[in-house]
């Protein structure tokens, strides 16, 4: 049975990280969704628990998918649940450098794991979950790039934000 991670921070999930996620789940008897509890080189700004809660929300239609929380090495977590590919979403040529490194110190660690790389549909191709935070930073915007519960969240967590500010004024 092949079983395939797909892994990230999901700050929030965007259409695009489920595009990519459709497009694995029909390459894979199982794919694994692994929201990085923490990574020091991003700030997030929803919880564990919340941007695992959101991707959840998005799988209605995917029968082989699960989501689960991981902190640790990647490689490790792929060891541990049996998986043998990593999936990454490419949507830019400036993505590729980065994910390039990141592929082969995997590969270093563990030359058994695969890394698959997947593109988006092309109107997802500029979409990215900073991009999308920053936007709604300055106030609610339909912008069609998230699902409607992620839109939600970035609307209840910017008009707390908004408060927040008013009060210390």
């Amino acid at each position: 049975m092949a079983i395939a991670l797909y892994p990230g921070t999901f700050d929030p999930v965007t259409h695009g990280h489920l595009d990519v996620l459709a497009r694995a789940s029909r390459l894979f008897e199982k794919v694994i969704v692994a929201v990085a509890s923490g990574n020091s080189a991003k700030r997030t700004m929803f919880s564990p628990e919340e941007r695992v809660r959101m991707v959840e929300e998005n799988l209605e239609s995917f029968t082989n998918v699960s989501v689960e929380l991981f902190d640790g090495l990647l490689v490790e977590h792929a060891r541990g649940n049996g998986a043998t590919v990593l999936i990454r979403g490419l949507r830019v040529v400036s993505d590729f450098e980065y994910e390039f490194q990141m592929a082969q110190m995997n590969r270093h660690l563990d030359s058994t794991l695969e890394t698959i790389f997947l593109m988006p549909s092309q109107k997802y191709f500029f979409t990215s979950s900073q991009l999308i935070k920053q936007v709604h930073q300055y106030g609610e915007r339909e912008t069609g790039l998230v699902p409607e519960n992620v839109r939600l969240e970035l609307k209840k967590r910017s008009e707390l934000e908004k408060t927040q500010l008013e009060e210390k004024q």
